[in-house]
């Protein structure tokens, strides 16, 4: 798949079908993921995969927790800052306004909007999940690394017909799931992935976030006056 493909296609899929992902898929992904740049080369990633009996037992485990939802341990890290500002604030309104409208989930429906948040914690159904770390002694520089990686990982993903959905809400498990992962305490969690087949007749699916366009976010210059778009 060409990449151009590959990052047109891309979006976070919320519902999977249940066929398995091969081993040497999982391994081909996240070797090739592993060349994203990397400051310095540190390659700050930790990965950490789950499929068959291990992913249905943490699924279960987490079952057995929803009415701690939505706040459930507390977050590790703030996903966003207290007080988002325009353009940001009405960015994250309106894509959760299309989300819970592709599912008929009316804004005042807490109790449903709480349910479709908890499906995070079943990974969409995906046969597949991948929770990705990072040593707490990383900094800004590394965390972007880390999101490189991640992005990587999805787009790859793509060129074996899969699909992702790269998840933050893990964080609100920091107590519960790095102990089941055995994860050391120099690591924090980041977010998990989930990672399948998407199911193409669910409605989740059949939506897509809108993007600013490029005069929005990017200023150019020095180029010929021939090459700049006419007003």
């Amino acid at each position: 798949m060409d990449v151009r493909d590959a990052v047109a296609s891309r979006f976070s899929c919320r519902a999977f079908l249940p066929t398995p992902v091969p081993l040497a898929t999982v391994r081909d992904i996240l070797e090739r993921a592993a060349r994203a740049p990397s400051g310095g080369n540190l390659q700050p990633w930790r990965v950490d995969v789950l499929a068959g009996r291990a992913l249905e037992e943490l699924k279960a485990m987490m079952r057995g927790r929803d009415a701690e939802l939505p706040r459930g341990e507390g977050a590790e890290y703030r996903i966003y800052p207290d007080a988002l500002k325009q353009p940001y604030h009405g960015r994250r309104r309106d894509v959760g306004a299309l989300l819970y409208a592709a599912l008929g989930i009316a804004r005042e429906d807490r109790p449903a909007r709480v349910a479709q948040y908890g499906r995070n914690f079943q990974f969409f159904d995906a046969p597949v999940g991948l929770f990705v770390s990072i040593d707490r002694s990383m900094g800004p520089p590394q965390w972007s690394d880390l999101g490189g990686f991640i992005q990587t990982v999805l787009l790859l993903a793509r060129a074996h017909g899969l699909h992702g959905c790269a998840q933050e809400a893990w964080t609100h498990w920091h107590k519960t799931v790095p102990p089941f992962l055995g994860l050391p305490s120099d690591h924090i969690l980041f977010c998990g992935i989930a990672l399948g087949l998407a199911d193409a007749d669910a409605a989740i699916n059949r939506w897509r976030a809108p993007r600013a366009p490029v005069d929005e976010f990017a200023t150019f210059r020095g180029f010929p006056e021939s090459d700049m778009p006419q007003s």
